[in-house]
């Protein structure tokens, strides 16, 4: 189920428009005009088409705003008091939520504030054309990539064997392919982490572990849990990996080692999307009720998809998904005489998650997308 959407070219500096312009452009569909200060421009994009154009909080001259969108321009306005960028061109990096020495001043915190106390339309708009910028942004992202989903539970601390395992099951699959997580603490941060060191030998996995044991938790101390995770990235090059969160669950912190955080306030959307990016696959670490979700969406998908769009799916732990939650037993019987049969496993060893993500994308060959 590849992430896909018709090319958007954004334009965020009147030096690149008059450059385009200048360069012979007679349409500008798929255009996103954004912050520009238009006054002197309204002659230059009137002489060729707007339709299907955006103008993303720009400042036009008297007249010239009513004028596009007569011509089939849409024009949205600046939206006052947000705290953040509706009309954003780029995922969020972990120091641009975490922007301030204390987490409660952060730009992720403020989010949730604002998030959690807005009542007027105005608000309301600027959440869903934030959640549209990051959804653009994310496809953008995306393009040349191939992801693998790691999901699992928030709950799990830094120290804890579970927590390593999850740490070393992304970084053997981060060096193949994009690791895609949740965004938050626990499973989803220590997939991220292992993604993170994915270019360095799995020693290097176990010495950030041993720094993070330090501060185990971010319930008790959000800030001190952040820093930690800072000094392991500051001590690596990095390797890119994915982390989709939501300000919905404010109470959970987005992890800092997902290079690239496509961060939503839409929970629905953010858990669609998340599902949707990973054309390679998902290994689906134990959890509880929310990664039980995420096994039957994405089970559903696959139900119903196409046999060329079927992406595998496993589930780690074999007590965990038979006994403690048996979500094994209906998966089993729902792929049963389906083209998804052959892509659903049950296993009980990280060796064993990504051999079977591997084999079967290997199997199939390049999936065109889901």
């Amino acid at each position: 189920m590849k992430h896909t959407r018709g090319r958007v070219v954004d334009v965020t500096t009147l030096d690149d428009l008059d450059r385009r312009l200048a360069g012979g452009a007679r349409s500008l569909a798929g255009w996103r005009l954004v912050r520009l200060d238009l006054t002197d421009r309204a002659g230059a994009l009137l002489d060729r088409s707007v339709e299907e154009a955006l103008f993303l909080g720009c400042t036009f001259g008297d007249g010239d705003a009513e004028a596009v969108q007569r011509a089939g321009g849409v024009v949205l306005p600046t939206i006052p008091d947000a705290p953040v960028d509706p009309y954003r061109a780029s995922l969020y990096a972990p120091r641009e939520l975490y922007d301030t020495p204390h987490y409660r001043d952060s730009l992720d915190a403020r989010a949730y504030a604002w998030s959690q106390g807005h009542a007027g339309t105005d608000d309301q708009l600027a959440m869903d054309l934030h959640d549209h910028s990051v959804d653009v942004a994310l496809a953008a992202w995306l393009r040349g990539r191939s992801v693998v989903g790691v999901m699992g539970g928030h709950a799990l601390e830094r120290g804890s064997e579970q927590y390593a395992a999850a740490a070393h099951l992304g970084h053997g699959l981060g060096s193949a392919l994009t690791v895609a997580t949740g965004g938050g603490p626990g499973a989803m941060e220590a997939a991220n982490l292992g993604a993170f060191l994915a270019e360095e030998p799995a020693t290097a996995v176990d010495d950030a572990l041993a720094r993070l044991a330090t501060a185990p938790s971010f319930r008790h101390d959000i800030g001190a849990w952040a820093r930690t995770a800072f000094e392991v990235l500051d001590s690596h090059p990095g390797h890119d990996s994915l982390g989709v969160p939501t300000w919905h669950y404010g109470h959970e912190p987005p992890n800092p080692f997902a290079t690239a955080i496509a961060k939503y306030f839409r929970n629905a959307t953010r858990e669609a999307i998340l599902l949707e990016v990973c054309d390679a696959g998902i290994a689906f670490l134990p959890g509880a009720a929310g990664t039980v979700q995420e096994v039957f969406q994405d089970a559903c998908e696959n139900y119903y998809g196409d046999p060329s769009t079927i992406a595998p799916m496993v589930l780690v732990g074999v007590r965990h998904w038979t006994e403690d939650v048996p979500a094994w037993p209906l998966l089993q019987a729902l792929a049963r005489g389906r083209a998804m049969e052959p892509h659903v496993h049950l296993v009980d060893s990280l060796e064993e998650a990504v051999a079977a993500i591997r084999l079967s994308r290997r199997d199939d060959g390049p999936q065109p997308g889901r």
